[in-house]
């Protein structure tokens, strides 16, 4: 049965361990992870010169901002846009040129100036544009079906896949104008989904926070790359692409991106940089300056911006421009909670361009170092007091902080909130734990106690632990002596292990019926006992308890001399002797051994009489003061004027022939 509420035990704290961890990992653990990438990985120590902290000087954002805005209204015709894409084909050598836009419709009512927008792009043969997978389905199958195919044979890449299958994620696409479509000829995925680094599409961890990735997705049966991706291509000349379940590779170039693959997406986690004051992470220019630049050199005078600092750069073009103009492209992410798109595209062609991703370390690694903590904080917990043991969990739970901390600087991603929850957990169970346990030993102690003294005495120690010391008070008491007579020479004729066996019989008979009485037994003194009546246990009744208890004794002794006959064992007799009166009670001794007991000439009467039943061959003697108590419930034989030894005056004595019980 024990073995039993042990398993189940385990079984239950198993599951509530795992319960609580899961929880955390999919709530709390994506703020903490937040929190680290903002506060450590995005920063750098005085001695750390090889961290790069702000994005890479080989990419660079121009901005269709507030300063554009303000000098070409919006929304302007498309023609509008020559001038920033003609002043980077014509007058810089950037190296590639990254849209991040959609262009989903025609201008209708400005058809000319399309065609004059759609022919300068037809010019660039390092340009990639954006298109946008979509979630829903296409609402014309047909149609939907043939675009399907002409976009597969014109912007999908060549993948071998050796990962497990999965489900599609996105149903259709969003169209491009033919004429757009025909001109173009790079495109890449501007998507990305929100959510926390374990890539769930589960409610909660759909946070909005952009904190991933994807590099590569499937849809229908063809792969098609992020506009990261197509611009890291293009910039390696279109090598093979391997996809497993755990990275995308590149035999040609010897390098691989680490994914994590969930039911539907491949995905890696983003690794940010520090933004500048500007708001953005790499270095960004004003497209209203490149366009003015261009205007400058077409009439022969100086442009705004040198042409030589786009020179082998790759120039990321977006729009953020505040709300109402239908240009804001902002979005939440670890770092930041008006990230600018173009900025977040940058980041992650920066990424994969210069290998500089986190590391996410394996699930049993977090799982490892989760219980090594706890193993460490159970063994505390046990082994120290509850100061010192707070302590040492509270510094194993800062040192793990620290510990994470560092990994995030070396961008290494090991669980944070979880473990530390886990600490505090095991902190609450170990301590349950100890207190069960000492709680047993002290049931255990009190067990071993009560065998050497009264329960009630035990109590009364315990309730005062704390305050325990030399010293009493009076109390009113009765004090009963029983006796066997005879014994030492009875014990003689027997072994040790006969004496034993006959006391212990005894004394179990009687210990219960001096507690049934509200007494207590003070000490046995050989085959004597010693009981009180009064204290600690407050009775008012004290000496008629104590009368009708010796009376109760003496009929049990009378049972056990049948069955001792029987068993051959030899007959006894016991004397009873009862006073009452003040008393000293308390703790007697010195302050490294004390006995809770009661002094004074009352217990000395007791024993005196207990000793004058060998004289009168009587059984039970009481005092005058007890007689007083007792008188209404028993019937007795007066002994006059009897000469107590140690009492300057006679004193009457009363045999007690019955009790009325």
């Amino acid at each position: 049965m024990n073995r039993i509420k042990l398993i189940l035990s385990f079984i239950i704290i198993a599951l509530v361990f795992i319960f609580v961890s899961y929880f955390t990992y999919n709530t709390a653990e994506a703020k903490a992870y937040d929190y680290m990438l903002k506060h450590f990985t995005t920063s750098k120590l005085p001695f750390d010169n090889y961290k790069q902290v702000y994005g890479s000087d080989d990419i660079v954002l121009v901005m269709i901002d507030s300063k554009t805005v303000e000098k070409y209204r919006w929304p302007w015709k498309r023609e509008t846009n020559c001038k920033l894409f003609e002043y980077l084909l014509n007058y810089t050598d950037s190296k590639i040129v990254v849209h991040d836009s959609i262009l989903a419709t025609l201008d209708k009512d400005n058809p000319d100036s399309d065609k004059k927008f759609f022919k300068t792009l037809n010019k660039f043969d390092n340009l990639v544009e954006g298109f946008m997978p979509v979630l829903k389905t296409w609402d014309n199958t047909e149609k939907g079906n043939k675009y399907d195919k002409l976009f597969g044979e014109k912007f999908s890449i060549k993948v071998t896949d050796k990962s497990s299958p999965a489900p599609d994620l996105y149903g259709s696409m969003m169209t491009f104008p033919e004429p757009y479509f025909n001109t173009i000829k790079y495109a890449g995925s501007v998507s990305m989904l929100p959510g926390f680094i374990n890539g769930n599409l589960s409610s909660w961890s759909m946070d909005e926070i952009y904190r991933n990735h994807e590099y590569i997705f499937k849809y229908k049966g063809k792969y098609y790359p992020s506009l990261a991706m197509r611009t890291f291509l293009l910039a390696n000349n279109n090598p093979e692409i391997v996809i497993t379940n755990k990275s995308i590779l590149f035999p040609e170039l010897n390098y691989k991106i680490e994914h994590t693959k969930n039911y539907y997406q491949k995905i890696t986690p983003i690794r940010f940089y520090k933004l500048y004051p500007t708001g953005y992470s790499h270095i960004k220019y004003s497209a209203v300056d490149l366009m003015d630049s261009y205007d400058n050199l077409k009439v022969g005078k100086k442009p705004v911006l040198d042409s030589s600092l786009f020179k082998d750069k790759i120039v990321v073009i977006g729009a953020n421009v505040p709300a109402g103009t239908g240009l804001n492209d902002n979005k939440n992410t670890s770092i930041s909670v008006n990230h600018p798109g173009a900025d977040i595209q940058a980041t992650v062609i920066d990424n994969i361009l210069h290998n500089d991703f986190l590391k996410i370390v394996p699930d049993w690694v977090n799982i490892l170092l989760t219980l090594l903590g706890m193993g460490l904080v159970y063994c505390f917990i046990r082994g120290f007091g509850l100061l010192k043991s707070l302590v040492s969990v509270l510094g194993i739970i800062i040192f793990y902080l620290g510990f994470a901390a560092g990994c995030f600087y070396f961008k290494t991603v090991v669980s944070v909130l979880t473990p530390v929850v886990m600490f505090v957990l095991t902190t609450i169970l170990a301590y349950t734990h100890k207190f069960v346990l000492e709680n047993k030993s002290k049931e255990k102690v009190k067990s071993a106690m009560g065998k050497y003294m009264s329960e009630d005495v035990m109590k009364r120690v315990i309730m005062n632990i704390d305050h325990l010391g030399l010293g009493g008070k009076k109390s009113t008491v009765t004090v009963l002596f029983s006796d066997i007579r005879g014994f030492t020479s009875m014990s003689e004729q027997m072994t040790a292990q006969q004496v034993s066996e006959i006391l212990n019989e005894y004394f179990t008979e009687m210990e219960p019926i001096i507690t049934k009485y509200n007494g207590i037994i003070n000490k046995f003194i050989g085959d004597a006992v010693m009981a009180v009546f009064g204290e600690p246990i407050q009775d008012k009744n004290h000496a008629q308890n104590a009368v009708k208890c010796a009376y109760e004794m003496l009929k049990k002794v009378k049972e056990l001399r049948k069955k001792w006959v029987k068993e051959n064992k030899p007959k006894i007799e016991i004397g009873i002797g009862i006073n009452t009166g003040e008393v000293f009670v308390g703790n007697i001794g010195s302050v490294n051994r004390m006995e809770y007991t009661v002094i004074g000439d009352t217990v000395n009467l007791a024993s005196r009489l207990e000793g004058y039943n060998k004289i009168y061959k009587t059984s039970l003697l009481i005092s005058p003061t007890t007689y007083e108590e007792v008188k209404n419930i028993v019937d007795v034989i007066k002994i006059s004027n009897v000469q107590i030894r140690g009492k300057a005056n006679k004193i009457n004595i009363y045999e007690v022939l019955k009790v009325i019980i």
